[in-house]
Protein backbone atom coordinates (compact mmCIF):
# COMPACT_ATOMS: atom_id res chain seq x y z
CA UNK A 1 0.00 0.00 0.00
CA UNK A 2 1.33 3.34 -0.90
CA UNK A 3 1.35 6.49 1.18
CA UNK A 4 -1.78 7.65 2.60
CA UNK A 5 -2.96 10.84 0.65
CA UNK A 6 -5.32 13.71 1.89
CA UNK A 7 -7.88 14.48 -1.03
CA UNK A 8 -10.23 16.39 -0.83
CA UNK A 9 -13.81 15.40 -0.62
CA UNK A 10 -16.23 18.50 -0.26
CA UNK A 11 -16.25 22.48 -1.30
CA UNK A 12 -18.14 24.71 -0.79
CA UNK A 13 -17.99 29.04 -0.78
CA UNK A 14 -20.48 32.11 -0.26
CA UNK A 15 -20.17 36.05 -1.15
CA UNK A 16 -22.23 38.81 0.28
CA UNK A 17 -25.14 39.89 -1.84
CA UNK A 18 -24.22 43.59 -1.45
CA UNK A 19 -22.34 44.19 -5.23
CA UNK A 20 -19.81 46.94 -5.13
CA UNK A 21 -18.98 48.24 -8.71
CA UNK A 22 -15.91 49.96 -10.83
CA UNK A 23 -18.78 52.75 -11.56
CA UNK A 24 -19.72 53.08 -7.59
CA UNK A 25 -16.15 53.76 -6.98
CA UNK A 26 -16.02 56.08 -9.70
CA UNK A 27 -18.56 58.32 -7.40
CA UNK A 28 -16.17 57.31 -4.27
CA UNK A 29 -12.36 58.01 -5.66
CA UNK A 30 -10.44 59.43 -8.58
CA UNK A 31 -10.65 56.01 -10.85
CA UNK A 32 -12.89 54.81 -13.80
CA UNK A 33 -14.27 51.33 -15.05
CA UNK A 34 -12.27 51.51 -17.86
CA UNK A 35 -8.55 51.99 -15.44
CA UNK A 36 -9.77 49.65 -13.45
CA UNK A 37 -10.71 46.90 -15.50
CA UNK A 38 -7.99 47.21 -17.99
CA UNK A 39 -5.35 47.16 -15.32
CA UNK A 40 -6.96 44.48 -13.14
CA UNK A 41 -9.40 42.46 -14.31
CA UNK A 42 -11.81 43.64 -11.86
CA UNK A 43 -15.23 44.79 -12.63
CA UNK A 44 -16.74 44.29 -9.11
CA UNK A 45 -16.66 42.98 -5.70
CA UNK A 46 -18.35 41.81 -2.95
CA UNK A 47 -18.90 43.55 0.32
CA UNK A 48 -20.45 42.36 4.13
CA UNK A 49 -22.30 44.90 5.13
CA UNK A 50 -23.01 43.79 8.50
CA UNK A 51 -21.24 40.99 10.80
CA UNK A 52 -17.49 39.58 10.44
CA UNK A 53 -15.07 37.03 8.78
CA UNK A 54 -16.29 34.42 11.14
CA UNK A 55 -19.79 34.86 9.53
CA UNK A 56 -18.25 34.18 5.97
CA UNK A 57 -16.83 31.33 6.85
CA UNK A 58 -19.87 30.17 8.74
CA UNK A 59 -21.86 30.53 5.58
CA UNK A 60 -19.50 28.41 3.23
CA UNK A 61 -19.23 25.89 5.22
CA UNK A 62 -22.93 25.67 5.61
CA UNK A 63 -22.54 25.01 1.63
CA UNK A 64 -19.89 22.32 1.94
CA UNK A 65 -22.30 20.77 4.43
CA UNK A 66 -25.12 20.68 2.46
CA UNK A 67 -23.04 19.86 -0.73
CA UNK A 68 -21.80 16.86 0.86
CA UNK A 69 -24.44 15.46 3.96
CA UNK A 70 -21.43 15.63 5.80
CA UNK A 71 -22.56 16.85 10.02
CA UNK A 72 -20.71 18.99 11.90
CA UNK A 73 -19.76 16.59 14.15
CA UNK A 74 -17.64 14.77 12.21
CA UNK A 75 -15.27 17.43 11.94
CA UNK A 76 -11.83 16.82 13.67
CA UNK A 77 -9.93 19.29 12.87
CA UNK A 78 -10.61 23.31 11.62
CA UNK A 79 -7.59 25.69 10.00
CA UNK A 80 -9.01 28.81 9.50
CA UNK A 81 -6.51 31.11 6.85
CA UNK A 82 -7.16 34.73 7.41
CA UNK A 83 -5.65 37.98 7.90
CA UNK A 84 -9.03 40.54 9.04
CA UNK A 85 -9.86 37.67 11.72
CA UNK A 86 -12.94 38.84 14.22
CA UNK A 87 -10.25 39.50 17.11
CA UNK A 88 -7.03 39.19 17.88
CA UNK A 89 -8.35 36.06 20.42
CA UNK A 90 -10.02 33.79 20.85
CA UNK A 91 -9.50 32.74 17.33
CA UNK A 92 -11.61 32.80 14.43
CA UNK A 93 -11.74 29.28 14.39
CA UNK A 94 -13.09 29.40 18.14
CA UNK A 95 -15.90 31.85 16.90
CA UNK A 96 -17.13 29.47 14.03
CA UNK A 97 -16.95 25.84 15.89
CA UNK A 98 -19.07 27.85 18.61
CA UNK A 99 -21.03 29.13 15.84
CA UNK A 100 -21.42 26.01 13.78
CA UNK A 101 -21.74 23.40 16.79
CA UNK A 102 -18.14 21.27 15.78
CA UNK A 103 -18.24 20.05 19.31
CA UNK A 104 -15.35 17.34 18.57
CA UNK A 105 -13.08 19.56 16.92
CA UNK A 106 -10.07 21.55 17.74
CA UNK A 107 -8.56 24.35 15.48
CA UNK A 108 -6.63 27.73 14.81
CA UNK A 109 -5.65 29.98 12.47
CA UNK A 110 -3.21 30.80 9.77
CA UNK A 111 -1.72 33.68 8.79
CA UNK A 112 -0.10 34.04 5.49
CA UNK A 113 -2.45 37.08 3.42
CA UNK A 114 -2.98 35.66 -0.19
CA UNK A 115 -1.20 32.43 0.26
CA UNK A 116 -2.89 31.58 3.49
CA UNK A 117 -5.18 28.87 1.60
CA UNK A 118 -2.65 26.75 0.11
CA UNK A 119 -0.69 27.13 3.56
CA UNK A 120 -3.51 26.09 5.21
CA UNK A 121 -3.99 23.24 3.15
CA UNK A 122 -0.66 21.24 3.14
CA UNK A 123 -0.71 21.91 6.94
CA UNK A 124 -4.54 20.27 7.23
CA UNK A 125 -3.32 17.49 4.31
CA UNK A 126 -0.07 16.82 6.65
CA UNK A 127 -2.67 16.13 9.69
CA UNK A 128 -4.50 14.05 7.56
CA UNK A 129 -0.89 12.26 6.43
CA UNK A 130 0.04 11.72 10.05
CA UNK A 131 -2.71 9.00 10.31
CA UNK A 132 -4.31 10.61 13.27
CA UNK A 133 -7.13 12.78 11.55
CA UNK A 134 -9.70 11.45 9.23
CA UNK A 135 -11.73 14.98 8.68
CA UNK A 136 -9.80 18.22 8.63
CA UNK A 137 -12.14 21.20 7.35
CA UNK A 138 -9.85 23.96 5.77
CA UNK A 139 -11.25 27.48 5.32
CA UNK A 140 -9.92 30.83 3.56
CA UNK A 141 -12.11 34.07 4.57
CA UNK A 142 -11.26 37.56 4.35
CA UNK A 143 -13.39 40.46 5.03
CA UNK A 144 -11.10 42.82 3.53
CA UNK A 145 -13.93 45.75 3.59
CA UNK A 146 -13.24 45.99 7.14
CA UNK A 147 -9.25 46.93 6.49
CA UNK A 148 -9.86 49.30 3.17
CA UNK A 149 -9.59 52.96 2.98
CA UNK A 150 -12.24 53.90 0.82
CA UNK A 151 -10.39 56.68 0.01
CA UNK A 152 -7.01 55.34 -1.50
CA UNK A 153 -8.29 54.33 -5.17
CA UNK A 154 -4.15 52.32 -5.18
CA UNK A 155 -6.05 49.60 -2.99
CA UNK A 156 -9.71 49.71 -2.66
CA UNK A 157 -10.43 49.03 -6.21
CA UNK A 158 -8.33 46.11 -5.55
CA UNK A 159 -10.31 44.20 -2.63
CA UNK A 160 -13.81 42.08 -1.82
CA UNK A 161 -14.85 39.71 0.88
CA UNK A 162 -15.40 36.03 0.41
CA UNK A 163 -14.89 32.62 1.89
CA UNK A 164 -14.50 29.33 0.36
CA UNK A 165 -13.68 25.88 2.50
CA UNK A 166 -12.74 22.36 1.67
CA UNK A 167 -13.12 19.08 3.75
CA UNK A 168 -9.88 16.66 3.43
CA UNK A 169 -10.47 13.10 3.87
CA UNK A 170 -7.96 10.55 3.78
CA UNK A 171 -7.43 8.15 0.48
CA UNK A 172 -5.33 5.42 -0.45
CA UNK A 173 -5.51 5.66 -4.08
CA UNK A 174 -2.22 7.15 -5.17
CA UNK A 175 -3.74 8.16 -8.29
CA UNK A 176 -5.95 10.74 -6.65
CA UNK A 177 -5.18 13.54 -3.78
CA UNK A 178 -2.33 16.15 -2.95
CA UNK A 179 0.64 15.26 -4.64
CA UNK A 180 3.42 17.58 -3.69
CA UNK A 181 3.94 21.36 -2.99
CA UNK A 182 6.65 24.10 -3.27
CA UNK A 183 6.31 27.25 -0.71
CA UNK A 184 8.83 30.28 -0.23
CA UNK A 185 8.77 33.27 2.02
CA UNK A 186 10.79 36.61 1.72
CA UNK A 187 10.53 38.63 4.63
CA UNK A 188 12.45 41.55 2.66
CA UNK A 189 9.12 41.88 1.00
CA UNK A 190 6.70 42.80 3.96
CA UNK A 191 7.19 46.36 3.98
CA UNK A 192 5.70 46.16 0.32
CA UNK A 193 2.05 45.09 1.67
CA UNK A 194 1.27 45.63 5.03
CA UNK A 195 -1.38 46.98 7.86
CA UNK A 196 0.96 48.97 10.25
CA UNK A 197 -1.23 49.64 12.76
CA UNK A 198 -3.17 47.09 15.68
CA UNK A 199 -0.48 45.12 16.89
CA UNK A 200 2.07 45.19 19.47
CA UNK A 201 4.74 47.62 17.07
CA UNK A 202 1.72 49.97 17.40
CA UNK A 203 -0.65 49.36 19.02
CA UNK A 204 -4.53 50.99 18.94
CA UNK A 205 -4.16 54.61 19.75
CA UNK A 206 -6.11 58.32 18.45
CA UNK A 207 -2.84 58.78 16.82
CA UNK A 208 -2.78 55.31 14.82
CA UNK A 209 -6.34 56.36 13.92
CA UNK A 210 -5.58 59.25 12.86
CA UNK A 211 -2.65 58.29 10.60
CA UNK A 212 -5.24 55.44 8.68
CA UNK A 213 -2.54 52.91 10.49
CA UNK A 214 -5.46 50.31 10.42
CA UNK A 215 -5.76 50.35 6.77
CA UNK A 216 -3.86 48.24 3.74
CA UNK A 217 -0.38 50.16 2.65
CA UNK A 218 0.69 48.65 -1.01
CA UNK A 219 3.34 49.81 -2.86
CA UNK A 220 1.63 47.85 -6.08
CA UNK A 221 3.99 48.47 -8.32
CA UNK A 222 7.06 46.99 -6.36
CA UNK A 223 4.74 43.75 -5.34
CA UNK A 224 3.75 43.69 -8.94
CA UNK A 225 7.35 43.16 -10.53
CA UNK A 226 7.92 40.18 -8.09
CA UNK A 227 4.31 38.60 -8.02
CA UNK A 228 3.97 38.13 -11.30
CA UNK A 229 7.70 36.01 -11.55
CA UNK A 230 7.44 34.52 -8.64
CA UNK A 231 3.47 32.52 -8.81
CA UNK A 232 4.62 31.99 -12.31
CA UNK A 233 7.98 30.38 -11.55
CA UNK A 234 6.40 28.32 -8.43
CA UNK A 235 3.63 27.13 -10.75
CA UNK A 236 6.08 25.99 -13.41
CA UNK A 237 8.33 24.42 -10.48
CA UNK A 238 6.20 22.24 -9.07
CA UNK A 239 4.90 20.79 -12.44
CA UNK A 240 8.80 20.50 -13.89
CA UNK A 241 9.90 18.51 -10.57
CA UNK A 242 6.88 16.27 -11.08
CA UNK A 243 7.67 15.03 -14.39
CA UNK A 244 5.03 17.10 -16.33
CA UNK A 245 4.58 19.67 -18.52
CA UNK A 246 1.76 21.96 -19.71
CA UNK A 247 -0.39 19.72 -21.26
CA UNK A 248 -0.52 17.01 -18.28
CA UNK A 249 -2.50 20.32 -16.58
CA UNK A 250 -6.20 20.27 -16.49
CA UNK A 251 -6.71 22.98 -14.30
CA UNK A 252 -4.45 26.16 -13.05
CA UNK A 253 -6.14 27.73 -9.82
CA UNK A 254 -4.09 31.04 -9.65
CA UNK A 255 -4.91 33.59 -6.65
CA UNK A 256 -7.25 36.19 -8.21
CA UNK A 257 -5.07 39.06 -7.69
CA UNK A 258 -4.52 40.57 -10.82
CA UNK A 259 -5.25 39.15 -14.36
CA UNK A 260 -1.88 40.47 -15.95
CA UNK A 261 -0.19 38.42 -12.81
CA UNK A 262 -2.58 35.27 -13.90
CA UNK A 263 -2.53 35.43 -17.46
CA UNK A 264 1.52 35.79 -17.27
CA UNK A 265 1.75 32.72 -14.99
CA UNK A 266 -0.88 30.65 -17.87
CA UNK A 267 2.43 31.67 -19.99
CA UNK A 268 5.19 30.56 -17.73
CA UNK A 269 3.28 27.09 -17.79
CA UNK A 270 2.61 26.97 -21.50
CA UNK A 271 -1.19 26.46 -20.80
CA UNK A 272 -3.65 28.25 -22.76
CA UNK A 273 -6.14 30.28 -21.03
CA UNK A 274 -9.08 28.09 -21.25
CA UNK A 275 -7.56 25.57 -18.60
CA UNK A 276 -7.28 28.74 -16.47
CA UNK A 277 -9.98 29.51 -13.43
CA UNK A 278 -10.80 32.82 -13.44
CA UNK A 279 -13.67 34.92 -11.37
CA UNK A 280 -11.40 38.10 -10.16
CA UNK A 281 -13.91 39.95 -12.52
CA UNK A 282 -16.79 39.00 -10.37
CA UNK A 283 -15.21 39.12 -6.71
CA UNK A 284 -12.07 41.06 -7.04
CA UNK A 285 -9.30 39.89 -4.73
CA UNK A 286 -10.30 38.13 -1.46
CA UNK A 287 -7.13 37.12 -0.49
CA UNK A 288 -7.03 33.72 1.38
CA UNK A 289 -10.63 33.12 -0.06
CA UNK A 290 -9.76 33.45 -4.01
CA UNK A 291 -8.68 29.25 -4.30
CA UNK A 292 -11.37 27.63 -2.67
CA UNK A 293 -13.95 29.93 -4.02
CA UNK A 294 -12.63 28.84 -7.48
CA UNK A 295 -12.43 25.75 -6.75
CA UNK A 296 -16.22 25.48 -5.54
CA UNK A 297 -17.78 27.61 -7.99
CA UNK A 298 -15.59 25.63 -11.28
CA UNK A 299 -17.03 22.19 -9.19
CA UNK A 300 -20.58 23.66 -9.04
CA UNK A 301 -20.49 23.86 -12.20
CA UNK A 302 -19.07 20.72 -13.61
CA UNK A 303 -15.85 22.10 -14.85
CA UNK A 304 -13.66 20.75 -12.03
CA UNK A 305 -13.53 16.87 -12.68
CA UNK A 306 -12.53 13.86 -11.06
CA UNK A 307 -9.05 12.71 -12.77
CA UNK A 308 -8.40 16.34 -13.49
CA UNK A 309 -4.52 17.35 -12.80
CA UNK A 310 -4.75 20.80 -10.95
CA UNK A 311 -2.14 23.37 -9.81
CA UNK A 312 -3.01 26.03 -7.14
CA UNK A 313 -0.34 28.95 -6.91
CA UNK A 314 -0.70 32.04 -4.59
CA UNK A 315 1.21 35.01 -3.85
CA UNK A 316 0.99 37.44 -0.60
CA UNK A 317 2.44 39.60 1.72
CA UNK A 318 5.31 38.53 3.85
CA UNK A 319 6.47 38.11 0.96
CA UNK A 320 5.08 34.39 0.71
CA UNK A 321 4.37 32.35 -2.41
CA UNK A 322 4.06 28.80 -3.61
CA UNK A 323 2.18 26.01 -5.42
CA UNK A 324 0.32 22.74 -4.74
CA UNK A 325 -0.05 20.03 -7.28
CA UNK A 326 -3.16 17.41 -7.01
CA UNK A 327 -5.16 15.42 -9.01
CA UNK A 328 -8.97 15.81 -8.38
CA UNK A 329 -11.30 13.33 -7.02
CA UNK A 330 -14.28 14.76 -5.89
CA UNK A 331 -17.40 13.73 -7.92
CA UNK A 332 -19.52 16.05 -10.00
CA UNK A 333 -22.77 16.83 -8.45
CA UNK A 334 -25.96 16.17 -10.69
CA UNK A 335 -26.63 19.70 -12.12
CA UNK A 336 -25.96 23.22 -11.18
CA UNK A 337 -27.33 24.60 -7.96
CA UNK A 338 -29.77 27.48 -9.15
CA UNK A 339 -28.00 30.29 -7.39
CA UNK A 340 -24.99 29.57 -9.85
CA UNK A 341 -26.80 28.27 -13.40
CA UNK A 342 -26.61 31.45 -14.79
CA UNK A 343 -23.04 32.15 -13.85
CA UNK A 344 -22.05 28.62 -15.18
CA UNK A 345 -23.66 29.30 -18.62
CA UNK A 346 -21.67 32.24 -18.71
CA UNK A 347 -18.67 31.65 -17.18
CA UNK A 348 -16.90 30.88 -20.21
CA UNK A 349 -17.29 34.01 -22.48
CA UNK A 350 -17.14 36.46 -19.75
CA UNK A 351 -13.53 35.02 -19.17
CA UNK A 352 -12.58 35.10 -23.12
CA UNK A 353 -14.45 38.89 -23.03
CA UNK A 354 -11.68 39.44 -20.08
CA UNK A 355 -8.96 38.49 -21.28
CA UNK A 356 -9.46 39.45 -24.81
CA UNK A 357 -9.73 43.32 -23.36
CA UNK A 358 -6.59 42.62 -21.94
CA UNK A 359 -4.30 42.01 -24.89
CA UNK A 360 -6.61 45.18 -26.44
CA UNK A 361 -4.98 47.07 -23.73
CA UNK A 362 -1.48 45.36 -23.98
CA UNK A 363 -1.04 46.12 -27.93
CA UNK A 364 -2.16 49.91 -27.27
CA UNK A 365 0.34 50.27 -24.88
CA UNK A 366 3.30 48.77 -26.98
Amino acid sequence: MGQRRATITAVGHYVPEKVLTNFDLEKMVDTSDEWIRTRTGIRERRILEKGATSDLAVEAIKRLFENSGVAPDEIEVLIVATVTPDMFFPSTAAVIQEKLGLKKAWGFDLSAACSGFIYALITGAQFIESGNYKKVLVVGADKMSSIVDYTDRNTCVLFGDAAGAVLLEPTDDPEYGIIDHVFYMDGSGGKYLYMPGGGSLNPPSHETVDKKMHYIYQDGRAVFKVAVVGMADVSAEIVERNGLTGKDIDWLVPHQANLRIITATAERMGLDLSKVMINIDRYGNTTAATIPLCLSEYWECGKLKPGHMVVMSAFGAGYTWGAVLMRWSLPNPPKPRPDVARYCEEMDSRRFEMVEELKIKNEVGK
